[in-house]
Parts: C-alpha cells; structure tokens; sequence
C-alpha cells in the first residue's frame, strides 16, 4: 500500500476561512452560540432564540451543600428578554458556573467581595449573592435593568449591586477591587478581546480568583488567549462533578490567575 502524501495546510486559504467567519459574524453574532458549526453534531447546547422573546420568565435550581453537611437548593428567577441583545438570555456557559459556586457552598462566596463581569441577565451574580457574597453584576448600559429586575424579583437588593461596566474603559471609582471575579460567555466578539483582557488586569491583583466559563467556538478564541497569556496563567477546574458533561460540549471552566505585580486600579 502506497502512503499518503500528507496534505499541506494552505495559509492563504487559512486567512480566507477566519475573513468569512468574521463576515457571518457579523451579520449573525450568535450562530457560534448555536453549535452550528457541525451538523453532525447533534448536542443542541442553546436553541435558536426568537427576538421576539421578552419578559418571559423562567426558574433555575443549583443544589448547594450547607456546612453542616445536607444539601439545600438555591432557586433563582430570571427575567429574560433578548430585545437588549443576546445578553438577555441565560446561556449554559452561566449555568455551568453557577452551579459549580453552589457546588462550593456558602464558604465560598459568604463575606466575599464579588464581580461578575458581562453579566446580562445577572444569572451567576445573584447565585454569589444567595451564597452569601457582597455582588456586584456588571455590563453595559442597555442591561442593567433586567439586572435590576432580577435581583429585585430575588430578593437580593441588600447583597446584589448592579453597575454598569464597559470593557476598556476606565473602572468607576465605586465599584470596588473584588476578591472573586466571575465571567461567563464572555468570549464572543473579537473586537472586545482586548477590552475584557485590560478590564480583567485593571480589576484584579496576583491572589484575586477568577473563574472563567467559557464555549469553544472558532478559531479566533485563540486570539483571545493569546492576549491573555500576557497578563494571566490559568488551568482548568478539576474539582466539578460535571466536568466531563459539559466538556463534551465544547465548554470549558478555568481558574485564571494574574501574573503581573500590578494591583487593582
């Protein structure tokens, strides 16, 4: 049997492929949301979402161990609404992490200051703050009143703050330097990859944790963690029981770290 000549990758057709991914992209910003990619694959991870949808509300339960060792669960009601955007949506990124908080229990969380950071509906902050952490959920402008609703509709004004927070630009001097920052579905739009990384260095120091959730979807994710590399380290978690479910999925939680001496601006 005659070997196969292994095939050379063309570079030029290389750069044409990420030139149309960034032209669908553009006309349709959450088709990799959608795990079309490959129709092959028969993991429907978000189904395709109206943008008539709005004011629907639905309920989420993340069991949560207590310290004296019973499980209790931790129920949210979450207002969405996509006509502010796809933000308005709750995605499995944002599930996966706040169950894995809950899975922590309120030793994690409880006295804590927290961020999370693009928040949208404000899913996995007011998961954090029914943990017993002092939340702030952030995003820009046009959701911050679903966030404001959810928190109201939890119960959680006296532990959830909402602000808004532009990536890139200057932290508000009220919003504190928190101890943990939560991210879910944050990568998504390449020209904010640089904006989310300044933002990530400019809220945290060497020992302030980090998690990150986030659905593998094109090459140009690669281009996010090449600028994160700059300033972070990271590793994946290893403790969530449902690791391997949600990794088969694409998605993946990691533990980013700072690098630099740099603290908190």
């Amino acid at each position: 049997m005659v070997a196969e000549k292994p095939s050379i990758i063309d570079a030029s057709l290389l750069a044409d492929e990420i030139a149309l991914d960034e032209t669908l992209d553009a006309l349709d910003p959450l088709r990799h949301l959608r795990n079309q990619d490959d129709p092959s694959d028969h993991i429907v991870l978000v189904p395709t979402q109206p943008r008539s949808v709005q004011n629907q509300c639905i309920s989420l339960t993340f069991p949560s161990p207590s310290p004296e060792g019973s499980v209790t669960a931790i129920q949210i009601t979450l207002r969405l609404d996509a006509s502010p955007g796809c933000g308005g949506m709750a995605w499995p990124a944002g599930e996966i992490l706040s169950n894995y908080i809950a899975l922590r229990g309120e030793q994690y969380c409880r006295g804590k200051t927290i961020l999370e950071l693009g928040s949208g509906t404000g899913l996995v902050g007011l998961v954090a703050g029914a943990l017993g952490g002092h939340v702030w959920i952030t995003d820009q402008a046009p959701l911050l009143g679903i966030m404001q609703d959810n928190v109201i509709a939890n119960n959680l004004q006296s532990s959830v703050t909402v602000a808004e927070l532009n990536w890139g630009e200057k932290v508000p001097s009220h919003i504190p330097c928190p101890d943990l920052i939560l991210a879910a579905d944050c990568v998504y739009y390449e020209p904010a990859f640089p904006l989310l990384v300044k933002t990530l260095s400019d809220l945290s120091e060497e020992g302030t944790d980090i998690l990150f959730c986030y659905k593998k979807r094109r090459k140009a994710d690669k281009r996010f963690f090449a600028l994160l590399k700059k300033q972070f380290n990271w590793r994946e978690v290893d403790d969530d029981p449902n690791r391997e479910s949600y990794a088969r999925a694409a998605i993946s939680l990691l533990v980013l770290t700072k690098r630099t001496t740099i603290g908190c601006v």
